[in-house]
């Protein structure tokens, strides 16, 4: 039985793609044999793992800096599937949150979807491409002490949707709307504010889905492999929850 969420001769481009969620998601689609862009900030750790991948390429890109994406892009003829995964989170009430930190969000999650976007519609309009957006349940729910994380996921849903409107025939674009998962990016948040009660905080987060245990990188890589396959076709504008039961409950 063949393979159906194959990426053989497709060229995908992941933001982020060098740690956690983006790291599974450049090994899955090459897995599946797409050619992948790494982009990343983190150079070094995007050219190790291009390395141990049998057809990758390691980029650096500030996604929001509209002169780095653009070197970016004049390096990339052919696309067919743009990830906007690259993410930063926050922890503070609106009373907690100062400007600076809410604009940087907004920089990060939602400017820099914006500008990648943008820039990579050219080439993925040519290929009836596939634009997936990473959300959050932090987009679809109020979660407590995260209102910059939230207002940002929040307009990346809202921008996915309008995408498909747009562009009903020329691309799809999806978002992944995924629960607290093991990866860099909560043991950042760990470290940074709950230092000296990690493993309480730990088990809390597991608890916060009601299956009882965080997600793992690799389960929404390959969420993230089905919607960017020709299996997912008549799939657009759809916002699709991955968070152990957190937004049924």
């Amino acid at each position: 039985m063949s393979d159906p969420f194959r990426l053989d001769g497709k060229v995908a481009l992941i933001t982020g793609g060098a740690s956690g969620i983006g790291e599974a998601s450049s090994r899955a689609f090459s897995q599946a044999g797409a050619n992948v862009i790494i982009v990343d900030i983190d150079l070094a750790k995007a050219e190790a793992l291009a390395e141990s991948l049998p057809k990758a390429s390691a980029h650096r890109c500030d996604i929001t800096n509209e002169a780095d994406v653009q070197q970016l892009f004049a390096k990339i003829h052919s696309l067919n599937i743009l990830f906007n995964c690259a993410g930063i989170g926050l922890v503070g009430t609106v009373e907690e949150t100062e400007l600076a930190d809410f604009q940087r969000l907004f920089r990060v999650n939602v400017e820099g979807t914006y500008l990648m976007t943008k820039a990579a519609l050219p080439l993925l309009r040519k290929n009836r491409g596939s634009i997936l957006n990473m959300g959050s349940v932090a987009g679809l729910v109020g979660v407590k002490r995260r209102f910059a994380y939230c207002a940002t996921k929040g307009a990346v849903i809202a921008m996915t949707r309008q995408l498909a409107v747009d562009y009903p025939v020329e691309i799809r674009a999806n978002c992944i709307a995924p629960g607290t998962v093991d990866s860099p990016f909560v043991e950042a948040y760990l470290e940074k504010y709950h230092k000296n009660e990690k493993d309480k905080v730990r088990v809390e987060l597991n608890q916060r889905q009601p299956v009882g245990r965080l997600g793992r990188p690799e389960e929404i890589a390959n969420l993230a492999l089905y919607i960017s396959s020709s299996s997912a076709d008549f799939m657009s504008g759809s916002i699709v929850t991955i968070d152990g039961g957190w937004t049924a409950a």
